[in-house]
């Protein structure tokens, strides 16, 4: 018997400020069946990324927001459940980006097959996928690390930062990780393998933060903002790069503090010659196949390790990302959709 009914969960007014629960709305639909070319897609896993909070908003950005009442986006790993499509076949499990919901129908355009004997199919949302490629590109591209160098990554213990300070080890920079408390930090130095770590939790992150960076900071890559971009700018050498990936602590502002602190982070800039550059990962698409080939062999040597965070069932998505942003997710953050 075709399915019949799909789960799914949408933008339910723009956030002001911190997003709430009634932000979001769960709706049951009636599933498409797929025409001449095209397939149905169950979601099994759908990822949990900090851009999406960017989405939920109608102002300007790199990428189309989401509308209201529109599917939450986000990128899956789904099977195919039905296909009129001649390149995809019953049972084929695909990464996708079918956002917030339980079956999606599909053209074909943008699916890539998976292999899950090569490797855990979660692995393609998370080290090998877009927060892994962001990883790699940023820091490789516009940090470009080099050996003796101290890199700093914001938010260590996630999947973007714990795969920055990994592959700054393996070329044979010095890796310091700011984490929010006392599991995650020692994760970071234990498991992950950075040479130190700062919790931004503590009452004096600053002053051990610079204890950590004797040399001072070469490559910053900052997912966070806030105040660690406050102790970490004052310790920043000349010359330093700093690939911007995220901004989560400022993602909630609804208006800023009145200071104009721009002169003097211009000043800086020039005083010290930094080089400071916002990036998306898609703009560096053509290493994509460098960074499978490349991340696959660093997992599989054991040079670069992970940790997923996974939640159950499509419904708890809401909770689960709010969390997110509170920093309570410990590791890739995915949703098990379907078994």
């Amino acid at each position: 018997m075709p399915i019949q009914t799909n789960t799914r969960i949408v933008l339910a007014a723009r956030p002001q400020g911190r997003p709430k629960p009634g932000d979001f709305r769960i709706e049951t639909v009636d599933v498409v069946q797929p025409g001449e070319g095209e397939l149905l897609l169950q979601i099994l896993y759908l990822s949990l990324d900090p851009y999406m909070r960017g989405r939920m908003n109608a102002a300007r950005s790199y990428a189309r927001p989401v509308d209201v009442d529109g599917v939450m986006e986000g990128g899956t790993v789904a099977r195919v459940v039905s296909s009129r499509h001649p390149e995809f076949a019953v049972g084929d499990i695909v990464l996708s980006h079918s956002g917030w919901q339980s079956f999606a129908l599909s053209d074909g355009v943008g699916l890539r097959k998976l292999d899950p004997a090569a490797a855990p199919v979660t692995t393609a949302l998370g080290v090998l996928g877009m927060p892994g490629f962001t990883a790699y590109a940023g820091l490789l591209t516009i940090g470009q690390p080099k050996p003796g160098e101290t890199v700093v990554v914001a938010a260590a213990s996630g999947a973007v930062g714990s795969a920055v300070g990994q592959i700054a080890r393996i070329k044979g920079a010095r890796a310091v990780g700011i984490a929010g408390g006392t599991d995650k930090c020692a994760f970071v130095r234990q498991e992950l393998g950075f040479d130190a770590v700062v919790d931004h939790r503590a009452d004096n992150f600053a002053e051990q933060l610079k204890v950590a960076c004797p040399d001072g900071i070469d490559i910053y890559f900052e997912n966070v903002g806030g105040p660690v971009w406050d102790a970490v700018f004052p310790l920043l050498n000349d010359f330093a790069r700093v690939p911007v990936c995220g901004l989560i602590a400022q993602y909630n502002v609804i208006a800023d503090s009145g200071i104009d602190r721009l002169p003097t982070l211009m000043q800086q800039v020039l005083h010290r010659s930094l080089m400071i550059r916002g990036f998306i990962q898609r703009e560096f698409v053509d290493q994509r196949p460098a960074f499978y080939r490349d991340m696959a062999d660093w997992i599989a040597s054991g040079r670069v390790r992970y940790r997923e965070d996974i939640v159950d069932g499509i419904e708890n998505a809401p909770q689960a990302f709010l969390g997110l942003l509170d920093g309570r997710n410990f590791g890739k953050l995915v949703v098990r959709v379907a078994g």
